[in-house]
């Protein structure tokens, strides 16, 4: 029989439980990898021990979550979160469990999990593995099933819904049917769920090995109707020309390339949502061809708008909406070396290997046979302008806004951004006036004529 590998430290740890009469179990996903032959150190602990009991075996806790039975125990430079055995009862809003009781049986606790493979519990110190409700065997059948009554697990909590696409995506595993047919009839519960937690599950699985197993469950389900609606409305929109998907598939296509280029995950998120503006920027054209002028700018304004209602931080937003805008470059031999360095300043220069990445990934996501010689020219002639130490932004310029001040030029106003601006456009345009001197004297001008 396959037995937990217990360290010295998991050992050490379980141990203080056992001397004081306590059981303690590892569950969920440490135990389900490691059956996998996976990666993951991420423990989450089971014990007949209440809080309180915990708090008192070990000298540095954190009250994580006490009142649902999790603590955090401190121990040797490890963090480790330790939730009592529990049930619970009355989930009225789809979310929280209105009762919570704390039990000695592991059999009941394993009962209120989610699915069948994250209720695999492995003994310790002895390592022995526990599977009452045939997690080993849908492991061996790649497939995520709930726990007894799938209706139930999902109205406990609609997140479950979202996590089941999650898994998929995750572990490449096919949905159980009775799963699958609880989630399309719940599906509408899952808009009680706070938009943070459905942020996360989202984003995790777009950066999952299997992005696009997990994005068509969850259009199979109707959650994406639900959670992703700009995405969904891509699906069936043909594009024609060079396009022989539609938006939706084309969509994933792209998000997979960035996955298998190993891209960086504002790439790959920015690669899924990149063309959903096409749906309203489509426009007929001859024979079977469509436009789509103007499709990159309403992209980022529908991605932004995701983000918002997904309560994204400003940072993660911008950074992909910037990607998605600027996707649609076309660059040219006939470029001036002033065309390249406006370019940089345009995108910024820490976001230009992204956004070349973004580029080819929906390059290849159209043909797997591209040509990258237009672009590695393009990568060339920026490499040039860096290595010339080009001005590209403010930073760069020769002289500050306190410059301005202490020579009298003008005083703190909008007006001064707006010479700086303008001393960085004429910089770019020809880098030798990049000087202190010349700089403080255009400014002059610049000051007198504003």
């Amino acid at each position: 029989m396959t037995r937990y590998p217990v360290d010295d430290k998991l050992r050490d740890f379980s141990s203080v439980f056992s001397r004081n009469g306590f059981s303690i179990y590892l569950v969920g996903g440490a135990v389900r990898d490691f059956l996998l032959k996976k990666e993951n150190h991420d423990y989450d602990f089971t014990t007949d021990a209440e809080p309180m009991e915990v708090k008192r075996l070990f000298r540095h806790t954190i009250d994580t979550g006490i009142k649902h039975g999790t603590v955090t125990v401190l121990f040797r430079g490890e963090s480790y979160e330790v939730t009592s055995f529990r049930t619970e009862s009355g989930y009225s809003d789809s979310r929280h469990p209105e009762k919570v009781e704390f039990v000695k049986s592991l059999s009941e606790d394993l009962k209120r999990r989610d699915f069948t493979i994250n209720a695999i519990a492995a003994a310790l110190p002895s390592g022995k593995i526990i599977d009452e409700h045939e997690g080993l065997k849908d492991l061996k059948k790649r497939t995520i099933r709930a726990i007894g009554n799938p209706y139930e697990r999902f109205n406990e909590d609609a997140l479950r819904m979202l996590r089941a696409c999650r898994f998929a995506a995750k572990l490449s595993f096919d949905m159980e049917e009775e799963t699958f047919e609880a989630i399309r009839t719940l599906r509408e519960n899952v808009k009680a769920v706070s938009a943070e937690r459905i942020k996360e599950e989202i984003f995790s699985l777009i950066l999952s090995d299997n992005p696009v197993k997990g994005l068509e469950y969850m259009r199979l389900t109707g959650l994406m109707e639900i959670l992703l609606p700009e995405l969904y409305a891509t699906y069936g929109v043909e594009q024609g020309g060079i396009h022989g998907d539609d938006v939706y598939h084309h969509l994933l296509k792209t998000l997979y390339r960035a996955k298998e280029n190993g891209h960086d995950w504002k790439v790959r998120i920015a690669a899924l949502f990149h063309d959903i503006g096409k749906v309203e920027t489509r426009r007929k054209g001859e024979e079977r061809e469509y436009t789509f002028f103007g499709h990159d700018v309403k992209s980022a304004e529908m991605y932004e708008k995701i983000a918002d209602r997904l309560k994204t931080s400003n940072e993660e937003k911008f950074s992909v909406s910037h990607l998605i805008r600027n996707h649609m470059f076309s660059y040219s031999p006939s470029w001036s070396d002033a065309a390249v360095r406006r370019f940089m300043r345009r995108v910024g220069k820490e976001n230009i290997d992204d956004l070349l990445d973004l580029r080819i990934d929906d390059a290849e996501a159209i043909s797997r046979k591209v040509n990258p010689l237009m672009l590695i020219a393009l990568v060339e002639r920026i490499n040039g302008e860096i290595e010339k130490d080009a001005a590209l932004s403010l930073k760069d310029l020769r002289i500050k806004g306190d410059d301005l001040i202490r020579e009298k030029i003008i005083n703190p106003s909008p007006l001064m951004g707006r010479i700086l601006n303008t001393l960085l456009d004429e910089v770019i345009e020809d880098p030798t006036l990049n000087e202190r001197e010349k700089l403080l004297k255009r400014a002059t001008e610049l000051a007198r004529e504003l």
